[in-house]
């Protein structure tokens, strides 16, 4: 099991490592890493600590690349640039508590719905980053933090993963009425090849995956592994 651990932190270690090669951002570092806190925690409270926080990271750097590639919809809020937007929404979640009247209120896969409906006029950036980052909150019982106390189910964990799948997979195939794309990501052209949206949802996919198998073995509990084609596929529950 702990080999299982130090796996899981070498991947996270080195998806930080190549971010940072892109980005040019030295890799944050924790605070509190020789705190009193982290001796009620197990090396498996770290791990969910650091999955939940690097899918955290992702989802505000995919925040920011969809605000980029749609400005439309950057334009439908009153902040100056993508940026400004991304740090409102990660850095005030205690004021806003992931409540935004601008989507109705909506959350987890409700919220991700709302991205692709037709009738919808607001920003479909934040209904897309909300919904996934309270979804992905909910299957760790709407905690930032965990320690020997906590218990986590590793099937919704896991199932979080498949819906993590699905959702990207909407983000490059669900179209309009006119046949648009509703929000712009990958490009592919004789000039132009920019995966860097497929890359991020990679990463995320992995990191949840791997924790979750890893939290079944500790349990030995049975996942239950549903197959399902993604362009017919349902959210699962978490």
């Amino acid at each position: 099991m702990r080999l299982l651990c130090s796996v899981f932190l070498s991947i996270l270690l080195s998806a930080c490592a190549s971010n940072n090669t892109v980005s040019k951002h030295p890799v944050p570092q924790r605070t509190d890493s020789s705190s009193i806190s982290q001796l009620a925690k197990s090396d498996f409270d770290r791990m969910a600590d650091m999955e939940l926080r690097s899918n955290t990271t992702s989802l505000r750097t995919l925040m920011i690349k969809l605000y980029k590639r749609n400005p439309r919809e950057l334009a439908k809020n009153d902040k100056a640039s993508a940026e400004h937007m991304a740090k409102w929404v990660f850095e005030n979640a205690q004021q806003h508590q992931w409540q935004f009247s601008a989507i109705d209120n909506k959350q987890d896969t409700t919220a991700i719905f709302l991205t692709f409906d037709a009738d919808y006029q607001g920003d479909r950036v934040l209904s897309f980053i909300v919904g996934l980052q309270t979804m992905i909150a909910k299957a760790h019982n709407n905690k930032t933090e965990f320690y020997m106390t906590n218990s986590l189910d590793p099937q919704k964990i896991y199932n979080v993963a498949r819906n993590i799948e699905i959702t990207a997979w909407k983000l490059s195939n669900s179209r309009d009425e006119n046949g648009n794309l509703y929000l712009l990501t990958n490009e592919i052209n004789v000039t132009d090849r920019n995966l860097s949206f497929e890359r991020e949802f990679g990463k995320m996919i992995g990191r949840t995956d791997f924790y979750a198998i890893a939290l079944a073995e500790k349990s030995q509990r049975l996942l239950s592994r549903i197959v399902q084609g993604l362009a017919t596929a349902v959210f699962l529950p978490f």
